[in-house]
């Protein structure tokens, strides 16, 4: 799916336009993300982790779009035939099968949809068909929509965003990835689950150098088959602009988190410090690191941990794209009665253009899951590393039109061996874009 984003552009006079945007990835994953939305904050980023776009960015720049009237709209369908040593993921039980993806995409939306620094309001919608050629019984229909919009007053800049995401099965390696990580590591098997993300960002300038942001955040993770949870939070940042490269803020962040029975509901509290660094054109830095303190209804002693989140891009060459995102947040497990889980992970994603056509891409990422207890009496002793890498090779044919292989080896080795595994696919895959 690498090679170039094809997006045809309609003027209030009826003129058409074609525009040409390389992909900073030939991966399924960052594809996706980067063509159609940008990557979920949640579960993937703590609640009051720094957000680039919206949180350290001062109301007072004058950014807008190019097009800021123009309705825009993409279309996008991409087919994948897979071979996968082991389907349901599973330590002991290893079935093999081939298996055919459908996964189109669409995008319309009026105003900056694209840079994301005017007015603005945008609508994703991918759907992903899995047909199993030898186990029916395990097709399935994943979906991922995304509502999000932005609008400037003098002094203040709202940003809302909606997401639903809609997922059932054991192989996450498509667009529909919310992880990152190609795997749901809590359960580690077939898994039906739902996302619902609500992500409301306020900026207020107060000066030309310092500004206020304030956050709500929602997210629903309903399990119909295991432990369901819903998180609610406010927080509240003071920011300066510190140099015309540098941007710092310091604030903190307080929620709810509701779980299902047995479980415990819980209170948290974070302490963040947040830097954005443009260090040159090529290069940009962000990081936010704090701490939490979390406490649980009667059932045990407040816990106290450190959460952070990072990224960095790096364009070295023309044709070069490297990215490298870490973080360490809490979750609760969606598998374990009375436990939480902290998990810490960095992902790289690499992608190199070669003779204008061709394509390479690597990404890896780890994952570090250290389960703990969330109750008195409890013993929570599970602790996951997990792996993956992915290299890819995609060729772009047409303007409209790219192939391309590529290889996906992830592993799990946890301390209880029902939730260890190690999966290898090969795919191809072709992407027509309208």
């Amino acid at each position: 799916m690498a090679g170039i984003f094809i997006a045809s552009t309609f003027s209030a006079r009826g003129q058409d336009r074609v525009e040409e945007e390389p992909l900073p990835s030939s991966t399924d994953y960052t594809t996706a993300q980067t063509d159609l939305a940008p990557p979920p904050t949640a579960p993937t980023t703590p609640l009051g982790a720094f957000d680039s776009k919206s949180v350290m960015t001062s109301s007072s720049e004058n950014v807008s779009s190019a097009e800021p009237r123009r309705f825009h709209y993409s279309l996008r369908l991409t087919v994948r035939g897979v071979y996968d040593d082991n389907i349901f993921i599973s330590h002991t039980d290893r079935v093999s099968d081939y298996y055919f993806a459908i996964e189109p995409a669409i995008t319309v939306g009026f105003g900056d949809i694209e840079g994301r620094g005017g007015n603005y309001i945008r609508l994703d919608y991918m759907p992903s068909v899995i047909l199993f050629v030898d186990h029916s019984d395990e097709d399935t229909v994943e979906h991922l929509i995304r509502l999000e919009g932005q609008y400037r007053f003098s002094r203040l800049t709202l940003n809302l965003g909606q997401e639903v995401a809609i997922l059932d099965g054991a192989n996450l390696n498509s667009t529909l990835d919310t992880t990152g990580l190609l795997a749901n590591v809590d359960v580690s098997a077939r898994t039906r689950l739902n996302l619902y993300t609500t992500r409301l960002r306020a900026n207020y300038e107060l000066t030309g150098k310092l500004f206020l942001t304030g956050e709500f955040d929602a997210s629903i993770f309903d399990y119909p088959d295991f432990i369901s949870s819903e998180i609610i939070s406010g927080g509240l940042y003071i920011n300066y602009n510190w140099t015309p490269k540098v941007v710092v803020g310091i604030g903190g962040t307080a929620g709810y988190d509701f779980v299902d029975d047995p479980n415990p509901d819980q209170t948290f509290e974070q302490v963040n410090v947040r830097i954005n660094y443009q260090a040159t054109g090529k290069l940009n830095l962000t990081a936010s690191g704090g701490v939490e303190f979390r406490q649980f209804d009667g059932h045990r002693g407040e816990r106290v941990t450190p959460v952070f989140d990072a990224g960095a891009v790096y364009h070295p060459f023309d044709g070069t794209s490297v990215t490298l995102t870490a973080g360490r947040r809490m979750l609760n497990s969606g598998f374990f009665a009375d436990q939480d889980f902290a998990t810490t992970y960095v992902i790289l994603r690499i992608q190199q253009r070669l003779l204008q056509r061709i394509y390479l891409g690597l990404a890896a990422g780890y994952e570090n899951a250290d389960y703990f207890p969330t109750a008195r009496g409890v013993s929570a002793t599970r602790n996951d590393d997990y792996y993956f890498i992915e290299p890819s090779v995609d060729v772009l044919i047409t303007r409209f039109l790219s192939t391309g292989v590529y290889y996906l080896h992830r592993e799990d080795s946890s301390s209880f061996d029902f939730f260890s595994f190690y999966d290898n696919q090969v795919g191809v895959r072709a992407t027509l874009r309208f």
